[in-house]
């Protein structure tokens, strides 16, 4: 059955589409900045999620402190808008990558996190195009096996070798604890923290992230702000992990039934270019919630298979479905733009700006 809302995304804009319910994504920005607020914390969201400038004033407006970017060219957006401070989360390196970083951290306050001594050897030019300092964090592998150092002696001397490089601040460190490894952030961060603290460094910036770390918020002693960025449309991982619900979950895919051709098999217009074959662990790629026993079991590029054997009601050729994906963050990637509801009421359009920066 295809709401009168989805009959009219689907004549207006056609599909698959990619649409955020604003009301609830305030009321995420509020339920999150509100948990950041009472946990003294804080809020420094992720932009990777919605890549928007519009959305991340509306964090900071709520009030975060600044925003997070993975990558230069998400910055690079973020900061041409008018955002002004702004953690990069990520080692960056290279020639071409520390003049951009000179000519960002000249028009906004910039802090870049590093992991080893080839990052740093290199930031000190992106200080110096600048004309001032560069705050930099240590990051530090606290049980993920990302990036990140592995032990408090490598942060404490990484530390100091930014400390010593001309025109580069030691500011602090940055961590993403899994969920159940706070205890042994904990035990680093101290180590590290007590070891920095005997070369005379102080640690201003003590940076936690996850959303699914939202149970965790707070507990790391000394952690002074926390990196959120799912929160803000949230997605099945979120509520499979039990951070959300499906009443936070503020974007879905309105996706059309192209096929029944058997009884218990269907096709979307929505495959591998909409909703990626990133599972996220979970069984299927998204929750369809007109059908939500029916599961999306694989993909081809442009096709979405469709197991209707366990699904009480089965969609018919035409209706058009909507979608929790399981990982949020890769589908808006796809996307050049969302549409906006209130309600039942379409209110317009919101460019994905930071899509495809990936440098």
């Amino acid at each position: 059955m295809t709401t009168p809302l989805a009959a009219k995304i689907a004549r207006e804009y056609g599909t698959p589409c990619a649409v955020i319910d604003m009301d609830r994504v305030e009321r995420n920005i509020a339920r999150i900045q509100t948990a950041c607020d009472e946990a003294g914390v804080a809020n420094r969201p992720h932009i990777k999620t919605h890549k928007n400038p519009t959305i991340a004033k509306m964090q900071v407006a709520a009030g975060a402190k600044g925003i997070t970017c993975q990558k230069l060219g998400e910055a690079e957006i973020m900061a041409n808008a008018g955002i002004d401070d702004i953690l990069i989360s990520y080692n960056l390196l290279g020639e071409e990558k520390m003049a951009r970083l000179g000519a960002l951290q000249a028009k906004a306050n910039m802090t870049v996190a590093a992991d080893n001594s080839t990052v740093v050897a290199g930031l000190p030019k992106a200080a110096a195009a600048s004309g001032r300092p560069l705050s930099v964090v240590v990051e530090c592998d606290t049980g993920r096996k990302r990036a990140g150092v592995e032990t408090p002696a490598e942060a404490i001397a990484l530390a100091r070798e930014i400390a010593a490089s001309k025109g580069l601040q030691f500011a602090g460190f940055m961590l993403y604890p899994t969920e159940t490894g706070w205890a042994d952030a904990q035990k680093f961060y101290d180590e590290a923290l007590a070891g920095v603290r005997a070369h005379g460094l102080e640690a201003k910036i003590v940076s936690t992230g996850g959303t699914p770390n939202l149970k965790n918020l707070g507990k790391l002693k000394g952690g002074t702000e926390h990196r959120f960025g799912t929160y803000i449309y949230n997605d099945r991982m979120q509520v499979a992990a039990g951070v959300a619900s499906w009443d936070d979950c503020a974007l879905h895919i309105y996706s059309t039934v192209v096929s029944r051709a058997a009884p218990e098999r269907g096709i979307l217009d929505a495959g591998s270019k909409t909703l990626t074959t990133d599972t996220g662990g979970l069984d299927g790629h998204g929750l369809i919630l007109e059908h939500p026993e029916a599961k999306i079991a694989r993909f081809a590029e442009e096709h979405g298979f469709l197991d209707l054997s366990r699904s009480n009601t089965r969609p018919n050729v035409g209706d058009v479905v909507r979608i929790v994906p399981n990982h949020v963050c890769v589908v808006v990637n796809m996307m050049d733009e969302v549409v906006m509801v209130r309600g039942e009421e379409i209110i317009g359009t919101l460019p994905v700006a930071a899509r495809g920066k990936l440098r």
